[in-house]
């Protein structure tokens, strides 16, 4: 069908300052002509400082506004970002069962960039147990990867493989290891699946403002995953997608109140 467009549901929240969440996702969907659709799982109140405050979606009005999405709509594929509690992770977990939805792209996000917890405890133990198995790839950054495993993780190739077997016992199918924050040469993320593990290298950009990246790269993978390719592709394109947007991204400095933000920062 030349002239579908593919649908992507994010399941996030909602940050104002539009660097991460569903803003950005829209933005990134609708960039690789996909149509976004979306459920905010909290509002949070945030600026290019951090997280200050976040107001979970009230849980019964949570599940209408996802079931009514999907009652009308069966998505091709979706992105999960943050989930805010134990509660919003159970309706997540019922409407992939109840429409069985496909293509899932979780970003394990459990902890905000300047320190702020987004899950609970509880939260993550359910994440692990019932909706890795429902999901088609997970992508945690290096902390991330220490929380769910409970190791430290130095993103070595053990490590990585050690990470992995863990994971696998959860029933988790494929793992992105995200190295942001490694001391790697270059920017490499690694993709175990049961099969093969496949690099994804790209030079680093240099810049400090890698707020809402993970948002990006997700809903990137989630998107080209409803356009009908394969995994290992998916990633791969969605990986010179972000460097792409990063590197022709404008560095032009532009005052907010009293502080110099890049407009990278702004836009990612």
């Amino acid at each position: 069908m030349p002239n579908y467009t593919p649908t992507t549901l994010t399941i996030a929240g909602f940050d104002p300052y539009g660097g991460a969440g569903v803003v950005l996702d829209t933005k990134v969907i609708h960039s690789l002509n996909g149509y976004a659709l979306s459920a905010i799982t909290a509002l949070t109140a945030q600026n290019s400082q951090g997280v200050k405050e976040v107001f979970a979606t009230p849980t019964e009005f949570f599940r209408t506004q996802l079931f009514t999405i999907l009652d009308d709509i069966k998505p091709d594929a979706i992105k999960i970002g943050m989930l805010a509690n134990i509660e919003i992770v159970k309706i997540v977990i019922d409407a992939i069962d109840t429409f069985e939805l496909k293509n899932i792209v979780l970003d394990t996000v459990l902890v905000s960039s300047s320190g702020h917890r987004l899950l609970s405890f509880d939260a993550v133990e359910l994440m692990k147990k019932e909706l890795f198995p429902r999901v088609d790839l997970i992508t945690p950054n290096i902390p991330e990867t220490e929380t769910l495993c409970g190791f430290d993780f130095d993103f070595s190739q053990t490590q990585r493989e050690k990470a992995f077997e863990y994971l696998k016992n959860t029933n988790t199918s494929s793992v992105l290891f995200k190295g942001g924050h490694s001391t790697e040469k270059q920017a490499v993320d690694y993709l175990y699946t049961a099969d093969a593990c496949y690099d994804f290298a790209s030079p680093w950009i240099a810049t400090t403002h890698t707020h809402g990246t993970g948002c990006f790269y997700s809903s990137a993978i989630a998107t080209n995953l409803a356009k009908g390719f394969t995994l290992y592709k998916s990633v791969s394109f969605a990986k010179a997608f972000l460097y792409q947007s990063l590197q022709n991204s404008s560095s032009l400095q532009f005052d907010y109140r009293d502080k110099k933000i890049d407009r990278k920062e702004a836009i990612f």
